[in-house]
């Protein structure tokens, strides 16, 4: 356990600059409160420990604002910064070194049996509002743009972003800066834009010619 402690205060200091004590990370971040006691829940579930597992997730969220449900299996040097409004459902199943930002939902589509919510591979970075939904797998080193809306499965090392998610870069490297994300509905739009004043430009192109032509034979 206390390695399992030691292993999360370092993983948050490497990924949160505001991070300055370990104190302050002990005492100050639910994000390592709920994975703490989702370890314990979980241990307890897979021991299939009736009620006790679920009563300890709903603790945690009632102090974190973090639902994690004590089947959801994940991985070693999780975080999840800030955390309010996250929510990991049953079958989910998270790789190590993965990050989550506020208000992600890894969650199902539905009332389908089985494994219903979704896998991440090692090293993927959920930015803020985003939801990746379903039985999918989501690659290892994938970056998942805010407020995305993933539920098809992505391969390893893309970048995804938009409603519904779609790959914008197939090598996704560093931190996910979400000032600079492609905007490919933007770009289609301005592209858009691009071609019809060219067609604009033409057309009275044409006008001009004919009214010459018209002049001419007047």
């Amino acid at each position: 356990m206390f390695r399992t402690v030691r292993e999360q205060v370092q993983t948050i200091f490497r990924e949160d600059p505001a991070a300055k004590s370990v104190v302050e990370i002990l005492l100050c971040y639910p994000g390592l409160h709920a994975i703490l006691l989702h370890r314990l829940a979980h241990r307890l579930y897979r021991w299939r420990v009736p009620f006790l597992p679920r009563f300890l997730s709903q603790v945690s969220r009632f102090f974190t604002q973090i639902e994690i449900h004590p089947g959801a299996s994940i991985g070693r040097r999780f975080f999840i910064d800030h955390g309010s409004g996250v929510v990991i459902g049953e079958t989910a199943e998270v790789g190590d070194d993965c990050l989550l930002y506020q208000g992600v939902t890894l969650g199902g589509t539905g009332n389908e049996h089985g494994k219903r919510h979704p896998t991440l591979g090692n090293g993927v970075v959920v930015g803020t509002g985003a939801k990746v939904l379903g039985n999918i797998r989501i690659g290892d080193n994938v970056k998942i743009g805010a407020g995305s809306v993933v539920v098809k499965p992505v391969p390893d090392n893309c970048t995804v972003v938009g409603i519904p998610g779609r790959v914008v870069r197939m090598r996704s490297e560093g931190t996910l800066e979400h000032g600079r994300l492609p905007d490919p509905e933007g770009q289609a739009i301005e592209d858009l834009a691009q071609r019809v004043s060219e067609l604009e430009g033409m057309l009275r192109q044409l006008i001009a010619e004919h009214e010459t032509e018209h002049h001419r034979n007047a």
